[in-house]
């Protein structure tokens, strides 16, 4: 009988404190940025991107699993390395993306280039390498925040990345190795973070900038919290809750990429300049014990990004196509872009350099004392669906800047289903070259249809009959 309470008492308490810690790890959803304990940049946790890790299996609503069902996004891994989806597990509150050596593995027969490199998965000069990984990728992206994860690496010559990809761009929060063979841009006690540039011709090298720090840690022996708050005009990383770097706009200029829209990844590579995992190292994890996102509330209606000039407006309830990569500048059913007419692109386009903010504007470029507009309306529209306004009084408004000279006096902006017109005037009496704000104010009875839109029209009727000045729009916002 005594040994039966004993065993009874032992298996009661230990469940109790599994029981408490699981209540502890719960309590902690709402909790802020590890650099900012009491909340004193008012962040809100985006519970759809973030992931505490309970359970016994990932979530296929939030996370996208390289390789299950046979299906990998944008690649399978970075060779002799393969993604499988057996390695990523989720227990004990922890996503452990696993590295194993699987001889019996039927790796693709295909090879993956990385800039100089072309390597075959499970071949390393020509001699058997049957090394498995894992990754996974966030199925929602995010504009702006606060993102932050609690992880420890795996004891081995193989990477923990966390970092993140947007149109034409990159960030690698962290990549991490814990036991690398070769002295290189990443030890076993520090820690590199780079942003990529991806925009058309995507040719290396891409880094925009990085940021290495050495650590008073390795990153395999224990558990520590890295975050990054990235803003409209700036990047601060941060390592147990301590800002480590600071990038701002200003330092890189037009190379500064972090313009669109993000998806988190969280994976594991083999990075053969830093030496090759040993069989005996395997099997290890890359464990995480949470990834959160943090970000602030917007009054603004529209996709800053988008209205902003600076890429595509996502449609994420439609599939994103795998083979899609960061580049990539051709409409889908998940990535759609402004249209220009053949006739219209004689005067209008999206150009890289003038900006209020981001990188890029819209531009009508004018025209000189011998010409005149050979079109009666130059014209510039959304995707159909890229509107999704409530009903009620909204105020519309966007950056303009004037150059000297004659220019347009209105903007006509159409809002589609329902049909509002709205028309920006006397343009003439802003002052030149600089950004001014113009705005209205309508009242819109219903909300936007399915396939609402936005048509932004300069007339010729509102032109000069020769020498027009050029301008430039940026940020068109829609607030309550």
């Amino acid at each position: 009988m005594i040994s039966f309470l004993m065993v009874w008492s032992t298996i009661s308490i230990a469940q109790k404190k599994k029981n408490r810690a699981i209540k502890e790890k719960t309590n902690t959803i709402n909790s802020y940025p590890f650099s900012d304990p009491k909340n004193e940049g008012n962040w809100i946790l985006n519970k759809e991107i973030s992931d505490e890790f309970e359970g016994t299996e990932i979530d296929t609503t939030k996370w996208f699993v390289e390789g299950q069902n046979g299906d990998y996004y944008i690649w399978k891994g970075r060779a002799p390395s393969q993604f499988a989806p057996h390695n990523v597990i989720v227990e004990d509150g922890i996503l452990k993306l696993r590295t194993q050596w699987e001889p019996d593995y039927p790796f693709a027969q295909e090879s993956y280039a990385d800039g100089s490199n072309n390597d075959t998965y499970g071949v390393f000069e020509g001699e058997p390498l049957p090394i498995t990984t894992a990754g996974v990728v966030g199925k929602k992206r995010f504009l702006n925040g606060y993102m932050e994860v609690k992880s420890k690496q795996g004891n081995a010559a193989i990477t923990g990345a966390f970092w993140a990809i947007g149109y034409e761009q990159e960030l690698d929060v962290y990549e991490l190795m814990g036991n690398p063979k070769i002295d290189g841009s990443i030890k076993a006690n520090s820690y590199l973070a780079t942003a990529h540039d991806w925009s058309p011709p995507a040719v290396r090298p891409t880094k925009v900038f990085n940021h290495v720090e050495n650590l008073p840690f390795r990153t395999a022996d224990d558990f520590h919290v890295y975050g990054a708050e990235w803003g409209k005009d700036f990047l601060k990383l941060f390592i147990d809750g301590k800002m480590v770097h600071h990038f701002t706009q200003d330092q890189v200029g037009t190379d500064w990429v972090l313009n669109n829209p993000m998806e988190i990844w969280l994976d594991s590579e083999i990075f053969k300049w830093l030496g090759l995992p040993h069989k005996e190292e395997l099997p290890v994890d890359f464990e995480i014990d949470y990834m959160r996102v943090w970000q602030k509330p917007i009054s603004n209606l529209l996709a800053p990004a988008f209205y902003g000039f600076e890429g595509p407006i996502l449609f994420e309830e439609n599939p994103r196509p795998l083979k899609m990569v960061p580049e990539d500048s051709e409409p889908n059913d998940y990535q759609k872009f402004w249209s220009i007419d053949e006739a219209s692109s004689q005067y209008l386009s999206i150009v890289h350099g003038d900006y209020n903010s981001g990188v890029n504007s819209l531009k009508f470029t004018g025209y000189g004392k011998n010409d005149s507009l050979a079109i009666n309306t130059v014209k510039l529209v959304s995707p159909k669906g890229a509107l999704k306004i409530p009903a009620g009084e909204l105020k519309v408004s966007m950056k303009i800047w004037l150059d000297q000279g004659r220019v347009a006096d209105k903007i006509h902006v159409t809002l589609t289903n329902p049909t509002i017109n709205l028309v920006f005037s006397d343009l003439k009496k802003l002052p030149r070259r600089e950004w001014v704000t113009i705005e209205t104010t309508v009242n819109r009875n219903m909300a936007s249809k399915a396939d609402d839109q936005m048509i932004l029209e300069i007339k010729k009727e509102d032109l000069p009959a020769t020498k027009a000045a050029k301008f430039f729009i940026d940020d068109i916002e829609i607030k309550k």
